[in-house]
């Protein structure tokens, strides 16, 4: 599995060549409600086996969780399910607020 830290992925982000990776959130809508990374789609770990046809198996796609463990587990199901580009966040959003965006509420 494919992982990307959240320096990285800020950076990607801001880079304005190429195409954006979809950022997939799997967290619940209460954690969702206190902090995200914009322009992220919120989809619960536990929907995306029914919500996955919503998802193209092309694109890439960056999934976000808490710390990355759940998100780890989404990204492999979805390799198993034949999407190619699935990248975690390691660390997920808590990374994302310590590194990226220290202005980002925690929990």
């Amino acid at each position: 599995m494919r992982q990307i830290t959240a320096t990285e992925l800020a950076e990607r982000l801001a880079a304005p060549q190429g195409d954006q990776p979809l950022l997939l959130d799997v967290r619940e809508p209460g954690e969702f409600a206190i902090c995200r990374i914009e322009g992220s789609l919120l989809m619960p770990m536990a929907t995306v086996p029914a919500r996955q046809t919503e998802l193209d198996p092309d694109d890439e796609i960056v999934v976000i969780c808490h710390h990355g463990g759940r998100s780890a587990q989404v990204c492999m199901f979805l390799e198993r399910q034949g999407f190619s580009k699935v990248i975690n966040l390691a660390g997920g959003v808590a990374a994302w607020a310590t590194q990226v965006d220290p202005t980002m509420p925690q929990y």
